[in-house]
């Protein structure tokens, strides 16, 4: 299972440590623009399920195109 922590800086290093001394847990810390993607993507996969149910109007693709 992969769980992703947001984590207060100051509280960071105390908790890696904890989870360090834990055999069966792997650590890898993110760098700040990688987890802004992960984010971004996530939000989008959310927006993707709303409009799929219905409950978000799709934009035309070529509106999205004008507005880039």
């Amino acid at each position: 299972m992969k769980i992703l922590l947001d984590i207060k800086d100051n509280k960071a290093l105390h908790l890696l440590e904890v989870l360090k001394g834990l055999s069966y847990v792997k650590t890898k810390q993110l760098t700040d623009s990688k987890a802004q993607l992960m984010s971004e993507v996530r939000e989008a996969v959310e927006e993707m399920k709303l409009i799929r149910e219905g409950k978000k109007k799709a934009r035309d693709a070529e509106e999205f195109l004008n507005e880039l």
